[in-house]
């Protein structure tokens, strides 16, 4: 089992920053691929970015590409997502998930687990 708890969100104004954080428990962390997920309301949960157990592969979706960065801290158990240049279509419940395999993944289902969620809104 793997405990995943998010921390970070909040409202922040249209070209803001925002860094959120993932911190793990349980089974060895650095044996998981990690990714960052959103839902807004209405719509499925998508993917944010990924990561590989070891940082080196990493995906990010296209509409994230250069305004957001995805990081891993595998001493400290951490996963981190640093936000820039927030646009309101950012707005959404963000989540991170864990893999039990070494490569990242954009599919949703392949995430064994899930944390509860942090809510970010990015107002105009």
């Amino acid at each position: 089992q793997v405990q995943l708890e998010e921390s970070g969100g909040g409202l922040v104004q249209a070209g803001g920053s925002l860094r959120l954080s993932c911190a793990a428990s349980g089974r060895a962390f650095s044996n998981y691929a990690m990714g960052w997920f959103r839902q807004a309301p209405g719509k499925e949960r998508d993917v944010v970015a990924s990561i590989s157990t070891t940082g080196r592969s990493i995906y990010y979706a296209d509409s994230v590409k250069g305004r957001i960065t995805i990081s891993r801290d595998n001493a400290k158990n951490t996963v981190y997502l640093s936000m820039n240049s927030l646009k309101p279509e950012d707005t959404a419940v963000y989540y991170c998930a864990a893999r039990g395999m070494v490569l990242p993944s954009y599919r949703a289902h392949e995430y064994n687990y899930w944390g509860q969620g942090t809510q970010v809104t990015v107002s105009s």
